[in-house]
C-alpha cells in the first residue's frame, strides 16, 4: 500500500492522505498509472467538496481506495446490500466499514474517512458499453464514491443534484467531461453505488 498526501490540500485544509492498495493484478493492464489516476481523482473530490471536508476532517484524514475484481465487490455487495452479483463501486464510510478498517473517530492518529473499492471488471466492461475511456470511467466512480466518504448522497433528487454538481466540478479538473451533460455516455453509477447506512 502507498500512502501519499492529497496534492489538493491547502492550509485551510487538514492533510488528507489517500492510501491505494492494489488487490488485482490485472489492474495495470487496464489502467498503466491506475494508482495516481484514482489517487487524482480522489484529491479531486476532496478539492470539490470544501466544507464538507473540513468539517469531517478536523484533523488528519486518510481515504482508502481498493483497486479490486469483481469476485470481491460480488462478495461485498452480496454481504453488504443482499445483492448476490458484482458491482462497480462501493463505499464504506468509516463507522460502517467492513471488520477490520480500523481508523475509527475513536482511535489515535489520521481519522479513517472510509474506503472505496472498485471492479475492474466491471468497470472496464461498462465503459465499452458506455463508450468511455476506462481512465474517465475510474474517475468518475473514484470521485462518487469519495463524495459518499464525505457525507454526499443521492437518495433524492435534491441529493442527487448537488452530488452530481460536485462529480462534474471535481470531473472538470481532471479534464473528464461532464457525465450528465446532454450528448455524454450515460453516467451508470447510481444504480451501482452503495454508502453503508448505519
Amino acid at each position: 500500500m502507498s500512502d501519499d498526501p492529497d496534492p489538493c490540500s491547502s492550509s485551510a485544509l487538514p492533510r488528507i492522505s489517500i492510501a491505494v492498495t492494489v488487490l488485482d493484478p490485472d489492474w495495470p493492464l487496464v489502467l498503466p498509472a491506475v494508482e495516481d489516476l484514482a489517487r487524482r481523482a480522489a484529491a479531486a473530490a476532496v478539492a470539490v467538496s470544501g466544507a464538507t471536508a473540513r468539517a469531517l476532517a478536523a484533523r488528519d484524514a486518510e481515504i482508502s481506495l481498493v483497486l479490486a475484481d469483481d469476485a470481491t465487490l460480488r462478495r461485498y455487495n452480496r454481504d453488504y446490500r443482499g445483492i448476490d452479483r458484482p458491482t462497480n463501486v462501493l463505499a464504506f464510510a468509516a463507522a460502517e466499514a467492513p471488520p477490520g478498517g480500523g481508523g475509527g473517530p475513536e482511535t489515535e492518529g489520521p481519522l479513517l474517512l472510509g474506503d472505496v473499492l472498485l471492479a475492474r471488471e466491471t468497470l472496464a466492461r461498462e465503459a465499452g458499453e458506455q463508450g468511455k475511456r476506462p481512465a474517465d470511467h475510474l474517475c468518475h466512480l473514484v470521485v462518487h464514491g469519495v463524495l459518499h466518504l464525505l457525507g454526499q448522497d443521492h437518495q433524492s433528487e435534491g441529493e442527487a443534484q448537488i452530488m452530481e454538481r460536485l462529480e462534474a466540478a471535481a470531473l472538470g479538473r481532471l479534464g473528464v467531461a461532464d457525465p450528465y451533460a446532454a450528448g455524454v455516455a450515460s453516467a451508470g453509477t447510481s444504480a451501482g453505488t452503495f454508502r453503508v447506512c448505519g
